[in-house]
């Protein structure tokens, strides 16, 4: 399994489009909606200024079909492992080959914006929705798009590889398609790439073989565009005995009082009146859930 899916480049000279796809291994949907868009991008021999370089995360455990393999891939980008020099978990060897790359191509387009998007999906139905890290250009980026915005998931969570690309500089963020195996999931992914394209490389989605299907399902399926922060995150600790409460969706609307989740036989009460944000509702990661409220 190649670390890289593939590359498009036709009018040489242009800003970078760098993808990044099941950094949790058992979200594959974004890794499929690449296959897809290269390949339409071939069949319809598309005109795009710039390059399109799509690639795998967290590439042992895609094949495993886990979430990780030693530790979360999207808590791994902290400064004292990128520095190390002897690279001790799965995840941080493939942090390691992702930076080469990524070095790599920024320095062939020096001179040239360069623009980023993680391609996620939830263990809870969802909404389509962006993370963006309030930082350069990214939010003003994010609005460009037709899906909720969540702000600042990447300053309460430590390690996040959306927070490593926006302190290079690149501008993007994260989209969370849908339920990991909900098969809108792929085709949302496949949406955002497209348009993306369409207004990072100038690519003129109606000469795209597929279109208008390659971009209908977030004009379908997404809501009208909202902004939403995070005002709460519960932290699963190491030995936690922690279970959401069934039931909750993504976006779902909260009240003060109601029974959210139990940790250590003990009831989380929510004290908002507000949204719950990715309940967990898998058996890996230390993130039981968010609270969120509409900007």
């Amino acid at each position: 399994m190649k670390r890289i899916i593939d590359r498009y480049s036709s009018k040489g000279d242009g800003p970078l489009v760098f993808v990044t796809a099941a950094v949790h291994g058992n979200e594959p949907s974004g890794v499929r909606a690449l296959e897809e868009v290269f390949k339409q991008l071939r069949a319809s021999n598309a005109s795009i200024n710039g390059t399109l370089i799509g690639l795998r995360g967290n590439k042992v455990a895609l094949q495993k079909a886990v979430r990780y393999i030693d530790e979360d891939l999207n808590r791994t980008w902290k400064p004292k492992k990128i520095v190390k020099l002897i690279k001790d978990t799965n995840e941080e060897l493939e942090m390691e080959e992702i930076i080469e790359i990524l070095d790599m191509e920024l320095a062939h387009h020096r001179g040239h914006k360069a623009y980023f998007l993680d391609c996620h999906t939830t263990s809870s139905r969802s909404a389509p929705y962006m993370s963006v890290q309030v930082k350069n250009d990214n939010d003003e980026w994010a609005h460009k798009f037709p899906t909720y915005i969540v702000r600042g998931f990447s300053d309460i969570v430590n390690g996040s590889i959306d927070h490593y690309f926006t302190d290079r500089g690149l501008t993007g963020f994260t989209f969370e398609a849908g339920q990991h195996d909900d098969p809108a999931s792929e085709k949302h992914h496949q949406s955002m790439i497209w348009l993306m394209l369409k207004e990072a490389c100038g690519l003129a989605l109606s000469r795209i073989a597929t279109y208008p299907q390659c971009v209908e399902s977030l004009k379908n399926d997404a809501p009208d565009q909202k902004t939403f922060e995070i005002i709460h995150r519960h932290e699963i600790r190491e030995g936690d005995d922690f279970k959401m409460k069934l039931g909750f969706d993504n976006f779902q609307k909260i009240s003060k009082g109601e029974i959210l989740a139990t940790s250590n036989g003990i009831e989380l009460k929510s004290t908002w009146d507000a949204f719950i944000f990715m309940p967990l509702y898998q058996g890996q990661g230390n993130d039981g859930f968010f609270v969120i409220e509409e900007v």
